[in-house]
């Protein structure tokens, strides 16, 4: 499971500008070094493209975001991985590329796309889909993706792995996923009179708790929000889809936000921000201040996805007793996202059927891999957050089970996220972009007492129709 601080800095926009692509070969398994689009190195691999990978196949590929020394459990379970995936493969070398800091700067993943310099199988959100197409990057997997080659393949949610389809064609395997809830902080909750057990379910209740929380003193927020960084457009556009509606029409051309719901979003922050002083004086925030604030007892809730709370106790010391989650509120709709790993172009059949294996085995068979619960509890890592869970079927009682069975974390606090499950939408088109306008919009909010809230939404409208023209 990724960081939530990695996978946040492409998806909100939080980014530090690198002037250079730098990638940094690191061997798990190996030493041979890949070429970039030959074919196998031996071995009897079947001409056909369903079929799984020969076992005596002789082929080394390369794979993208291998866990860095820094990480150490997480690295020694992906060297447990290969020697485990080298039983059945074992003429399959694999080669981990780990890269300085973390794999997924927004400027070094587009070098790497222009510069044709991706590993065989590399790392991807699911908005990336349409910046990969454009640059020919990622092979369409769809003839090699079976109920033989990924035999869970029909226990996946089908709209996960519909965020890696265009016109019906399959560009990558999914990681993880998440949708956004309410995150709160347990012990604020209860000093406020509050239950813990029952987040705030409508954009009403969180106005009122906050207000509660707020009312403790000592400098602490009932609600907080972002501002800057793109990730204020971001929530804004959660908000949205938990009112149900949107940012953008369907034909991806269009603002919609400057209509009714836009404006009660707008209001009601605005309200909560300078009426009833709930959601702190300290504004301009961006992805990681509402972490630190929560983490040390200053927020009292804010919208979030679960992986946040394990960046919280991993990174900031806090306490996985002290979190919960429930649906955000609305909860006609939430903002859905994750990660997955795409195929490179042009590479041989044989390290694409070696690449499918590897992904089956490392990210898609419950029990094994990133799912098995057991060994990461043993190597004390998080253990019983709802996410990722894209499993249907079988496969969801399974992972659920052992979820449960090894938590290390108490999972009883997410009963009202899990138990009450909102649809998950897709980012809109162009999504930093549009975030970056939005941000305008948030932060004219939150900083001034006297913003006008028809003049700010009309102004991001205009803008955000100006992005979407130019695609």
């Amino acid at each position: 499971m990724r960081s939530a601080r990695f996978r946040r800095t492409r998806r909100a926009g939080a980014i530090t500008l690198v002037s250079a692509l730098t990638l940094t070969a690191l061997a798990a398994c190996g030493t041979s070094s890949s070429d970039d689009g030959g074919g196998s190195e031996g071995g009897s691999g079947s001409s056909d493209p369903a079929a799984p990978l020969d076992p005596k196949t002789k082929v080394t590929i390369t794979i993208d975001c291998m866990p860095p020394k820094a990480k150490a459990a997480e690295l020694k379970e992906w060297q447990e991985d290969v020697k485990e995936f080298n039983k059945t493969y074992p003429n399959v070398t694999i080669e981990g590329r780990s890269t300085p800091g973390q794999c997924l700067e927004p400027p070094r993943f587009t070098a790497m796309l222009k510069a044709k310099s991706q590993p065989d199988v590399f790392y991807t959100y699911f908005t990336d889909l349409p910046q990969v197409l454009d640059n020919d990057g990622a092979e369409d997997i769809t003839a090699y993706v079976n109920d033989k080659t990924v035999p869970a393949l029909g226990d996946i949610d089908p709209n996960v792995l519909g965020s890696l389809k265009h016109e019906n064609k399959l560009y990558g395997l999914p990681t993880s996923n998440y949708t956004m809830g309410l995150l709160i902080n347990r012990k604020l909750f209860e000093q406020a009179g509050l239950d813990p057990d029952s987040p705030p379910r409508t954009w009403d209740e969180v106005r009122t708790a906050a207000k509660k929380i707020a009312g403790l003193g000592d400098g602490i927020a009932g609600f907080g929000e972002y501002s800057a960084g793109n990730t204020g457009g971001w929530h804004f556009t959660a908000q949205m889809y938990s009112r149900g509606s949107d940012v953008v029409d369907e034909s991806g051309k269009k603002a919609t936000f400057n209509n009714e719901v836009g404006k009660e979003v707008a209001e009601n922050l605005h309200a909560m921000r300078w009426e009833d002083e709930s959601m702190g004086k300290t504004q301009l925030l961006k992805w990681g201040d509402l972490q630190k604030q929560i983490a040390t007892d200053k927020l009292g809730m804010f919208l979030a996805a679960p992986d946040d709370i394990t960046y919280m106790v991993q990174q900031l010391g806090a306490d996985y007793e002290n979190f919960g989650m429930g649906p955000i509120p609305g909860a006609k709709n939430t903002l859905a996202g994750g990660n997955n790993y795409m195929i490179k172009k042009g590479i041989s059949p044989d390290k694409i059927k070696a690449g499918v294996a590897w992904l089956n085995f490392q990210n898609l068979t419950v029990g094994e891999g990133q799912f098995n619960w057991a060994r990461k509890k043993t190597d004390k890592l998080p253990v019983g957050l709802p996410q990722p869970n894209f499993w249907l079927n079988e496969s969801k009682k399974k992972d659920d089970a052992a979820r449960l069975e090894h938590a290390t974390m108490p999972v009883e606090n997410f009963k009202s996220f899990m138990d009450n499950p909102v649809p998950g939408l897709a980012e809109p088109p162009k999504a930093q972009e549009v975030y970056k306008v939005l941000d305008n919009v948030m932060s004219g909010l939150l900083t001034n007492e006297d913003a006008d809230v028809d003049k700010l939404l009309s102004t991001a409208e205009q803008q955000v129709n100006q992005v979407l023209a130019t695609q």
